[in-house]
């Protein structure tokens, strides 16, 4: 039987009470102390845009916002459109933050700039495809490569938008993969604090775990990307038919994606309301863990999720070394006519040409732009005379 929690009547008439008062959450990002790189008229907000809004148009408007929709989620090479891609993740995670934010007061706006965007960075190939690609970036240039990393360096240095500090912050902190029974706010207060960070996170993996957003809004973003994902990808495992849905030990968060959405969420605001910083119950914690641990033994690790791998890895280094190399050697290249180019058009200019960025970031910044099927066909266009293939699993096989 579906077991749904519902908010306790006390929490639910101090909710009513205090909107009906107009109370405010002392604790909730105001917009008007965004903070930006760079002060310019076009930026400032107004009655129609806030300062967040403003950020969100220019993440939707982003060119790698489109390439969300063929990047692969968990599994790859399935023709499946049921299956989910990156673009119904985003969505997925702005709706439940943006649930749970209005619940609790705070800046919706500000949480849906940061959950629109919090994966721009993501490779093809899902995490197989991040790994490879951090493999070959640390073997050739001592950096570490991560998606959340990534999706800053698309909204701040590849299209210079001038994002404000605090969604950058929230992306940079998002890291889905880290679950916590309490979720604090790690304060920051400019530009040159930030990038010290993220400089620190390229070259010690370690101090990727230690990535926090500084906004309670940031935190809400963070625990609902787990909450977006922990059961759709059940879902996808059950139409990929890589597990019996049986198989999954029920436990008071539930075991179906809309259980599992709604007792997370309803927790959460339970716990967290009129306070500054997020909580989940000790057993709905307990229970999160194990459901994220059956996830990676019966989903994450299984050779569905894994097949192609060691293809894709052998297929990424060559592509990686040939861009290199066309950088020095061939204007013709697509990596000048699909992407330097094309950034360097960019409506929002930089100070300085895109191309004068090290030559191994813009290489990586390309392969991690690129969308599952575009991979594959820049690899047969570079390589054309290779016998290497993908096999995808059709509709109807």
């Amino acid at each position: 039987m579906l077991k749904f929690d519902n908010l306790p009547n006390q929490i639910t008439q101090k909710i009513e009470s205090d909107r009906a008062n107009g109370v405010k959450n002392p604790y909730a990002f105001c917009d008007s102390k965004a903070i930006r790189r760079k002060n310019n008229a076009h930026d400032e907000p107004t009655l129609l845009r806030s300062n967040f809004i403003r950020d969100i148009d220019k993440i939707l408007n982003c060119p790698f916002y489109n390439r969300y929709s063929d990047k692969t989620q968990v599994f790859s090479f399935y023709k499946n459109d049921d299956i989910t891609r990156r673009s119904l993740h985003v969505q997925l995670v702005s709706r439940i933050a943006r649930t749970i934010g209005k619940a609790l007061n705070l800046n919706t706006e500000l949480i849906e700039a940061i959950a629109l965007g919090h994966d721009l960075g993501h490779t093809p190939f899902g995490h197989a495809g991040e790994k490879i690609l951090d493999q070959i970036l640390f073997e050739r240039k001592g950096l570490h490569f991560a998606h959340n990393l990534q999706s800053v360096r698309v909204l701040d240095v590849i299209f210079s938008y001038n994002i404000s500090l605090q969604t950058l912050d929230g992306i940079a902190g998002h890291n889905g993969e880290i679950e916590k029974e309490e979720y604090h706010p790690i304060a920051i207060s400019n530009f040159d604090e930030f990038d010290s960070l993220i400089e620190s996170c390229y070259k010690d993996k370690s101090a990727l775990v230690k990535l926090s957003p500084s906004t309670l809004e940031g935190c809400v973003v963070r625990i609902s990307d787990i909450i977006a994902y922990l059961g759709k990808d059940r879902q996808d495992g059950s139409r990929t038919s890589t597990y019996d849905e049986n198989e999954f030990e029920k436990n008071s968060i539930g075991n179906i994606n809309a259980e599992i959405i709604n007792n997370l969420s309803v927790n959460i605001i339970k716990n967290s309301y009129g306070k500054n910083y997020l909580k989940l119950d000790s057993e709905y914690f307990a229970d999160l863990v194990k459901a994220k641990t059956q996830n990676y033994a019966k989903l994450y690790n299984s050779s569905s999720a894994k097949k192609h791998y060691s293809t894709i890895e052998d297929m990424m280094n060559k592509v990686y070394d040939k861009l290199l190399l066309d950088l020095d050697s061939d204007k013709s290249s697509p990596i000048f006519t699909h992407h330097i180019g094309y950034i360097n058009a960019s409506y929002y200019k930089r100070e300085k040409s895109y191309l004068e960025q090290d030559k191994e970031r813009i290489v990586a910044d390309y392969i991690a732009s690129m969308t599952d099927d575009y991979f594959i066909e820049l690899y047969n266009h570079l390589f054309p005379k290779d016998r290497i293939k993908i096999e995808y699993k059709g509709y109807f096989e």
